[in-house]
């Protein structure tokens, strides 16, 4: 299971509203690269693929595919300001070689 922050909701809610894409699903994907390193994406797509696996959270619908269930299960993404000024979505995925959880 995938989930979001209140925050990362908000901003999804307000990308979608910019670009006039409320009844459009955000389709999250996360592949391994070779190193191991996980690399993450995410965009509106109207799309319905085979597998997909379709999320709902408060009316903003999230869709991964069945190639990024596996890595993606457990992830919460997070919409947070990393230095002064500058907001940006993080994924926070137990799954990633990478993660660290954070400090509490």
């Amino acid at each position: 299971m995938i989930s979001l922050s209140t925050a990362a909701l908000e901003q999804i809610r307000l990308s979608a509203e910019s670009g006039n894409l409320q009844s459009t699903p955000l389709r999250i994907a996360v592949k391994q690269l070779d190193d191991g390193s996980f690399h993450y994406a995410m965009g509106f797509d109207e799309q319905r693929l085979p597998g997909d696996t379709f999320f709902n959270f408060d009316g903003v619908d999230l869709v991964v595919a069945v190639s990024s269930k596996d890595l993606a299960d457990g992830m919460t993404i997070d919409f947070v300001e990393l230095q002064p000024g500058k907001t940006e979505f993080i994924f926070l995925n137990p799954n990633d070689p990478d993660y660290v959880p954070p400090n509490v």
